[in-house]
C-alpha cells in the first residue's frame, strides 16, 4: 500500500493460519439330464441325439432339403408346416412346458470387461422383482416387495434433492456475517539528539479486523473483504498531494492480515476511512428514482433484472399483441426516456443507471496524547461470506463411495434373484417329472427332438418319413407332378439360354 508521500502504506506480517463383480460360472438353462436307458424304455422308436441322427437323411433327397416347391405347402393339408412348434399338450402348465424347449449352453469366450459393465449398466429396476410365481410359493417374499417399492421411493427423492442442490450451487449462496475492525494508533516522541531513536515525532496507524464467530477451519484474510481501502488525513497538515493512502485490488494483489501506514506528526489527526467491500457477485447501487420504484437500494445485476420483471408483470406493462414490447408507465417514460421498449433493450438502458455502490466511511482521530500509548477503535460491519454448506453440498455432487457400494449391492440383489428364477425353474423340472414320470418323459423327447431339428436346420419329419404310409396320403401325387413340372421348366430355361433360342 503506497501513499503519495514519501512514506509507504504497508501490509502487516500475515498471521498463522490453522471390485465389481466377476462373470459368475456357466448356467445350465434346460432340464436335467435323463439317463438313456430310461428315455430308450419310454420311447422304443426314438432315434438317438447324437451326431447320427444329426447327419441322418431321407436316401435320394439332397442334404437339407426336402422336395423344393416355390409356393407349396408340403404336408398334410391341416397339419402346421414342419419346422414350426408343435402345439403344447393340453393340462400341461406353461410354467412346465419352458424348461423343456431351453437347451444346455455351450461355453464361451468370456466377453471384454467393458462389453460386461455395458451390460451392467444395462440392468433396470424390473430385473429385482421377484415373479409372481415364487411370491405365491413364498409368502414372505412380501416383505421384500415392499423394501423395493420404498428403495424406489427413495431413489425418486435423492434423485430429485440431487437437482434441486445442482441447482442451488449455480447460484451465490451465501450469509450475513459480522467483521469487526480495529482502528489502533502509537506515536513515538522525538529523542534528543545524545540519544538514540528518531529525532522526528511520527505515529503509526493500523487497520486490522476479523471475522466474529467464524466456524470455518480456514482464516480468511482481511484484505480479502475489500476492493480498495483510502485513508484521507488532514489537507492542512499534509498538504493537497500527501494526504490520501490508497490501495486497490490487483489481480497479482496477495492477501494481508491487516494495514499500516506511518507518518511524521506531534498533533492529534482526523483522519476519514473508505472501504469499498468486494461482493461476489458484483452489487450495483440503482438510481434513487428506479430504487424508490422497484423498493431495491443496491444488489447483484440478476437480482435487480427480477425485479424490473415482477414490477413489468406486477403492473401488466407487457405488450397483450407483441410481447417482445413493454408498454412504459408515467414512471418509466421519466426513468428511462421513451414511450416503448423492447425486453432485449432493458440491459443497455439498465446500464446507464447502475453505479458502484456507496463505501463505508469510518472518521478516526489519530491521537498522539503520551498518556495514551495505544488507542482502539472497533467498528462491525455486514460482509457476506460462502455458505459452508455449499462446500459440502458439493463434496456430496462430487462424492462417489457411495454410489460404488450400492452399485455392488444392487449387483448382489441380481444375482440373487437370477439364482432365485434358476431353482425355481429347476423346482418345476423336478414336480413335473414326480408327478407323472411317463407323460413328462414323452413330452420331454418331443421337445428335445423339436430343438434338435432347429440346432440341425433339417426340414420336415424324418421319423415320419422313413415310413411307406407317409407317401401314400392324397397330397404326395399332386406334390410329385408339382416337382416334376418344376424341374421341367428348369430345364427348359437353362436350355434356351445355352442355345439362345426360346422353345414353344
Amino acid at each position: 500500500m503506497a501513499g503519495r508521500g514519501s512514506f509507504p502504506l504497508s501490509p502487516l506480517p500475515p498471521a498463522a493460519a490453522p471390485p465389481p463383480p466377476g462373470p459368475g460360472p456357466a448356467i445350465m438353462r434346460g432340464p436335467s439330464p435323463v439317463p438313456a436307458a430310461a428315455a430308450a424304455a419310454a420311447a422304443p422308436g426314438y432315434r438317438p441325439m447324437g451326431p447320427a441322427a444329426a447327419q441322418y437323411q431321407r436316401p435320394g433327397m439332397p442334404p437339407g432339403n426336402r422336395m423344393p416347391m416355390a409356393g407349396l405347402q408340403v404336408g398334410p393339408p391341416g397339419a402346421p408346416p414342419y419346422g414350426a412348434a408343435s402345439p403344447m399338450r393340453p393340462g400341461l402348465p406353461q410354467s412346465m412346458m419352458d424348461p423343456f424347449r431351453k437347451r444346455l449352453l455351450t461355453p464361451q469366450a468370456q466377453p471384454p470387461l467393458a462389453t460386461q459393465r455395458r451390460g451392467v449398466k444395462r440392468r433396470k429396476m424390473a430385473d429385482k422383482v421377484l415373479p409372481q410365481r415364487i411370491r405365491e410359493l413364498v409368502p414372505e417374499s412380501q416383505a421384500y416387495m415392499d423394501l423395493l417399492a420404498f428403495e424406489r421411493k427413495l431413489d425418486q427423492t435423492i434423485a430429485r434433492k440431487r437437482m434441486e442442490i445442482q441447482e442451488a450451487i449455480k447460484k451465490p449462496l451465501t450469509q450475513k456475517r459480522k467483521l469487526r475492525i480495529y482502528i489502533s494508533n502509537t506515536f513515538t516522541p522525538a529523542k534528543e539528539e545524545g540519544e538514540g531513536g528518531e529525532r522526528v515525532a511520527s505515529w503509526e496507524l493500523r487497520v486490522e479486523g476479523k471475522l466474529l464467530e467464524d466456524p470455518s477451519k480456514q482464516k480468511r484474510k482481511f484484505s480479502s473483504f475489500f476492493k480498495s481501502l483510502v485513508i484521507e488525513l488532514d489537507k492542512e497538515l499534509y498538504g493537497p498531494d500527501n494526504h490520501l493512502v490508497e490501495w486497490h485490488r490487483l489481480p497479482t494483489t496477495q492477501e494481508t492480515d491487516g494495514f499500516q501506514v506511518k507518518r511524521p506528526g506531534d498533533v492529534n489527526v482526523k483522519c476519514t476511512l473508505l472501504l469499498m467491500l468486494d461482493h461476489q457477485p458484483p452489487q450495483y447501487k440503482l438510481d434513487p428514482r428506479l430504487a424508490r420504484l422497484l423498493g431495491v437500494h443496491t444488489q447483484t445485476r440478476a437480482s435487480i433484472m427480477q425485479a424490473l420483471w415482477l414490477y413489468i408483470k406486477h403492473n401488466k406493462l407487457q405488450d397483450s399483441h407483441e410481447k417482445e414490447y413493454i408498454n412504459c408507465n408515467r414512471y418509466f417514460r421519466q426513468i428511462f426516456n421513451c414511450i416503448r421498449m423492447r425486453f432485449s433493450e432493458i440491459p443497455m438502458k439498465l446500464a446507464g443507471l447502475l453505479q458502484h455502490p456507496d463505501p463505508i466511511i469510518i472518521n478516526h482521530t489519530i491521537s498522539v496524547d503520551p498518556n495514551d500509548q495505544k488507542k482502539t477503535a472497533c467498528y462491525d460491519i455486514d460482509v457476506e461470506v460462502d455458505d459452508p454448506l455449499k462446500a459440502q453440498m458439493s463434496n456430496f455432487l462430487a462424492s462417489t463411495t457411495n454410489q460404488q457400494e450400492i452399485a455392488s449391492l444392487d449387483a448382489k440383489i441380481h444375482e440373487t434373484i437370477e439364482s432365485i428364477n434358476q431353482l425355481k425353474t429347476q423346482r418345476d423340472f423336478m414336480l413335473s417329472f414326480s408327478n407323472n414320470p411317463q407323460d413328462f418323459i414323452q413330452e420331454w423327447i418331443k421337445s428335445q427332438r423339436r430343438d434338435l431339428k432347429i440346432i440341425t436346420d433339417v426340414i420336415g419329419n424324418p421319423e415320419e418319413e422313413r415310413r411307406a404310409e407317409f407317401y401314400q396320403q392324397p397330397w404326395a401325387q399332386e406334390a410329385v407332378g408339382r416337382h416334376i413340372f418344376a424341374k421341367v421348366q428348369q430345364r427348359r430355361q437353362e436350355l434356351e439360354q445355352v442355345l439362345g433360342i426360346r422353345l414353344t
